[in-house]
């Protein structure tokens, strides 16, 4: 029984190990004091610095007022994606909402971004941020993403697989062991 539990621990540190890693560039946006009516939308930067793809599976806000988009795709390891936030910025008052992420990296299969600020009918007028620039690929760009897309999900299809695999074998094992 104990080299079954030592297998299945030592199977469980392999497959993390090797594995998709989620990271954002921050966790808190702070808006400062905005003016009611003010552009509300932010962007968080998400990378996959693991060797797998990475998939948000969801992004929630804690209430109404807080609506965020995000791109189903795969990040490929090493690769970017944005969280675009947007905020009702016809509420007054200071505010601070959490935005959870769901995704399939191991460790942190949930993690929570939060946007803070302040909106006041008082408030200086702010430059506004610049929208980032948008992303134009060749045809051979465009069909190599496409290409790499189907192999990040064949891939995480097949590690899916391979888990579920091994939890079934794991668990006929334990209930033989008893």
């Amino acid at each position: 029984m104990k080299n079954l539990l030592a297998g299945i621990a030592l199977l469980g540190t392999v497959a993390f190990a090797s594995a998709q890693t989620i990271t954002f560039d921050n966790t808190t946006f702070e808006y400062g004091t905005i003016k009611p009516g003010s552009d509300g939308t932010r962007f968080f930067t998400v990378t996959n610095t693991g060797d797998k793809p990475l998939v948000l599976s969801n992004v929630k806000p804690s209430c109404g007022c807080t609506t965020p988009e995000w791109s189903q795709d795969p990040i490929l390891p090493g690769k970017s994606s944005k969280i675009k936030v947007g905020y009702n910025t016809a509420l007054a008052g200071p505010f601070t909402k959490m935005i959870e992420v769901f995704s399939n990296d191991p460790v942190n299969s949930r993690s929570i971004i939060y946007i803070k600020g302040n909106v006041d009918a008082n408030a200086v007028e702010a430059a506004p941020e610049p929208a980032p620039e948008p992303i134009v690929l060749t045809p051979e760009e465009l069909k190599a993403k496409e290409k790499a897309d189907k192999k990040a999900a064949k891939i995480a299809a097949k590690e899916a697989k391979k888990a579920e695999k091994a939890a079934r074998k794991a668990a006929k094992e334990a209930k033989a062991a008893n």
